[in-house]
């Protein structure tokens, strides 16, 4: 049982870094991946001790047990507000900070040695975020708080969320002039990583509470893709490709109706997958002969098709501002 929750919380971020591996050209040796996946792993092992340090501190200084959320080992929960002040004084911090420690102390020592390009920093970056997404994949499936489901869809989270700053630390380690900028840079891409991470815990928990919060959580998956969309932008950068262009128009009423079907098309390619996401969770307990009942697989075809009605209308969105920027560029 055990070894089998390690190969489904250590599998998908392995598989995902060998995507990201081998769409990078000029990538680092695998096995030197490998490495920053170990330090991303051991990077989460210390962060759950740092943030169980901070609340038991916490909780001694002050009453800070009934505003926050409490670790991932156990399953209560506290008011919303409470669950962002948490996200934003301690997860976020914390998180990103170990990982930000976890990609620039073994960098320290390989850049004495050997010359690192941009794309050599993001991979690394990528690389220990998903190596700290195993290790939470491991705590949330050994406690039970987190079906495999959950975990597997999440596996890209954490390696979205740190895609800013493992940008701006290559800009700044293989530059020939490091400038001060380059290096305030690297905190501001910092910031927003931790405003992220807390943005996105702060959504995922609004289901829980009252029907008015609930419908926060529908700003969920829209954002994740926003996030996604993010990092493959930034990852075409280091591959010293141009980034994809949406909004393309220069007057400003032009650019505000391009930026409002980017978010409409965010919306409904995000909730698009939300809906994919409910009806694998709804069907995952079920077993394999009750999924070929007639009402079930009526149940199946109709919420399929309403998804995909919605992800075809999204893409569709997708494909016409690509076209008008094409147009007017070229």
């Amino acid at each position: 049982m055990i070894i089998s929750l390690l190969l489904w919380a250590a599998i998908p971020p392995l598989l995902l870094l060998g995507y990201y591996y081998y769409r990078v050209p000029f990538a680092p040796p695998l096995l030197r991946l490998l490495m920053f996946f170990i330090i991303g792993t051991i990077s989460g092992i210390l962060a759950l001790s740092l943030e169980w340090i901070f609340e038991t501190v916490a909780n001694k200084i002050g009453d800070w047990h009934h505003i926050q959320l409490c670790l991932p080992t156990s399953r209560c929960a506290s008011t919303l507000t409470g669950i962002a002040l948490r996200q934003l004084v301690e997860v976020g911090p914390i998180e990103e900070g170990c990982k930000l420690v976890a990609v620039v102390v073994p960098t320290c020592y390989l850049q004495r040695r050997y010359r690192l390009l941009h794309s050599t920093l993001f991979l690394f970056t990528v690389a220990v975020a998903l190596g700290f997404t195993a290790e939470e994949n491991w705590i949330y499936l050994f406690h039970g708080t987190a079906s495999i489901l959950d975990r597997t869809i999440g596996t890209p989270v954490h390696a979205m969320f740190s895609a800013p700053w493992g940008y701006a630390l290559g800009i700044y380690i293989s530059s020939n002039t490091r400038l001060n900028r380059d290096r305030k840079f690297i905190f501001r891409a910092w910031l927003n990583s931790v405003i992220c991470h807390a943005l996105v815990n702060v959504l995922s928990s609004a289901w829980r509470y009252s029907l008015t919060l609930r419908f926060l959580s529908y700003g969920l998956f829209p954002f994740l893709l926003w996030m996604f969309w993010r990092l493959e932008q930034l990852l075409r950068k280091v591959q010293g490709k141009p980034a994809i262009t949406l909004i393309s128009d220069r007057t400003p009423q032009r650019r505000y109706w391009q930026r409002s079907l980017v978010l409409f098309a965010l919306v409904l390619g995000g909730n698009a997958i939300f809906g994919l996401f409910l009806l694998a969770r709804i069907l995952s307990p079920l077993s394999p002969s009750k999924l070929f009942d007639t009402d079930i697989l009526w149940f199946i075809f109709t919420r399929f098709l309403l998804n995909l009605f919605f992800g075809v209308l999204a893409w569709g969105i997708y494909r016409y501002l690509r076209h008008s920027a094409r147009r007017r560029y070229f």
